[in-house]
């Protein structure tokens, strides 16, 4: 009976994970790609973006982060700030539209040379691919090989707590980086990111990676990395 309950002790947290439901994934409204591609806001000091950070397997927030940007020049800084985990590392692009530092995944990235943050055309179907190579954040010593293939699928307009927006749905895929763990053999990122023209940045935006140690056999035995789902708040 002992051996019963202590087995029932262990197990119970496993059973309970798999009866919370994973975050479903985002739908919108299908929209025609507008004649003319909009503009995209242009970044000034004060621009405010207010998220719900979500982890997908189970819905439950794992904090609220607010972006603002406090600086506006050759390069434009986002300070950063999560009402749990405090200041956060900033995002600085230079100009706007290309990302030089990048806090988004983990460990922060530094490039060695700006590249996209969202399609260079915000037109369905247009793609590119970018070879770079990023140190981390704080970490100059060293540098490592970093590709991304943008593609841009559909126009949507989505809702979220800020409200309803018309947004280019890209997605980025990280096909075998190189990461600054030395034990990962191998490592794969992918994203899909709901981006507004009327706000400059995203209203939602789904993340996640796997890797490889030495000695797994493939894919199927993958640890995965933080699954995320950004979800707009509010923005000003």
């Amino acid at each position: 009976m002992r051996l019963l309950k202590k087995l029932f002790l262990l197990f119970l947290p496993l059973a309970l994970a798999a009866c919370i439901p994973a975050q479903p994934y985002p739908t919108g409204v299908l929209l025609n790609q507008p004649l003319n591609p909009p503009q995209v806001r242009a970044p000034k000091v004060g621009q405010q973006w207010v998220y719900n950070v979500r982890n997908v397997f189970n819905q439950e927030i794992v904090d609220v982060v607010t972006e603002t940007v406090v600086s506006v020049g050759p390069q434009i800084v986002i300070a950063r700030q999560g009402v749990k985990t405090g200041r956060l590392p900033d995002e600085i692009q230079q100009p706007w539209g290309y990302i030089l530092q990048d806090p988004h995944w983990n460990p922060p990235q530094k490039f060695l040379q700006p590249m996209p943050l969202w399609p260079e055309q915000l037109i369905s179907g247009w793609s590119g691919f970018y070879r770079n190579r990023y140190q981390v954040v704080g970490y100059p010593d060293n540098d490592y090989y970093w590709g991304v293939n943008i593609n841009a699928l559909r126009w949507e307009r989505v809702k979220v707590p800020a409200g309803e927006f018309n947004t280019l749905l890209y997605r980025n895929e990280m096909p075998f980086f190189t990461s600054n763990d030395f034990s990962r053999v191998a490592n794969i990122r992918n994203e899909d990111v709901w981006f507004s023209p009327e706000i400059g940045r995203w209203v939602i935006r789904r993340s996640m990676g796997q890797y490889l140690w030495a000695g797994m056999s493939g894919w199927g035995e993958a640890l995965m990395e933080d699954y995320l789902e950004w979800e707009l708040v509010s923005w000003k």
